[in-house]
């Protein structure tokens, strides 16, 4: 499956901020890239910048377009507000309760333990980075994988209080996914509802 795998710090440069984690490279020269970057003033389209945003948050996830579109379409056929359950259901995704479980240190290294066969579901391999994590779920490192040191390391001083919607048992290195987060508990600055009204426009 195709996947950006060019240099991460001149995405986070283009959206401003640390978008695949902490980055050096990006708070030292916090401006886009290429020859003209620190001065660019042209004037960005309403519809440039809802299109930004749609990409920020593609990358944020490392979701491709077929799928966000799917995601998209999904959350509309949901009652409530569109743009938050988009975000919602991103945040269902199992590499990123993987990346919020701590389990992994970005969701790009938690999609490769999902595709690698490390991660159980429910005491079940799962290898399926889009699978949508319900409430309830009990998301493990398998058995045999518990000293990967990509795993130990990611989980050594992690904080697991940042995120209420899991919860984690470091005797077993399994969590509980206990409910959908709130929008406004999850941390990623996305403005879901220019994304909304790009698709609208489609």
């Amino acid at each position: 499956m195709a996947r950006y795998l060019g240099p991460t710090s001149k995405i986070a440069r283009k959206f401003g901020e640390p978008i695949f984690g902490p980055d050096k490279a990006q708070a030292k020269r916090n401006y886009p890239p290429g020859q003209h970057g620190q001065n660019r003033r042209k004037k960005t389209s309403e519809y440039g910048i809802q299109l930004k945003e749609k990409q920020k948050a593609k990358y944020t996830y490392g979701v491709l377009e077929k799928q966000f579109r799917n995601l998209f379409e999904k959350a509309q056929s949901k009652k409530g507000i569109t743009g938050e359950i988009l975000v919602q259901l991103l945040e269902c995704r199992l590499d990123n309760v993987v990346f919020r479980l701590g389990i992994a240190p970005t969701r790009a290294a938690a999609r490769q333990l999902v595709s690698h066969k490390h991660i159980n579901v429910n005491g079940s391999v799962l290898n399926i980075p889009s699978y949508q994590v319900k409430q309830g779920d009990i998301v493990a490192v398998r058995e045999k994988d518990k000293s990967l040191v990509v795993i130990t390391e990611s989980l050594n001083g992690f904080n697991h209080g940042k995120y209420p919607w899991v919860e984690w048992d470091s005797h077993l290195m399994a969590g509980k996914f206990l409910h959908i987060p709130e929008r406004a508990d999850i941390p990623e600055n996305i403005k879901e509802q220019l994304i909304v009204e790009l698709y609208s426009k489609a």
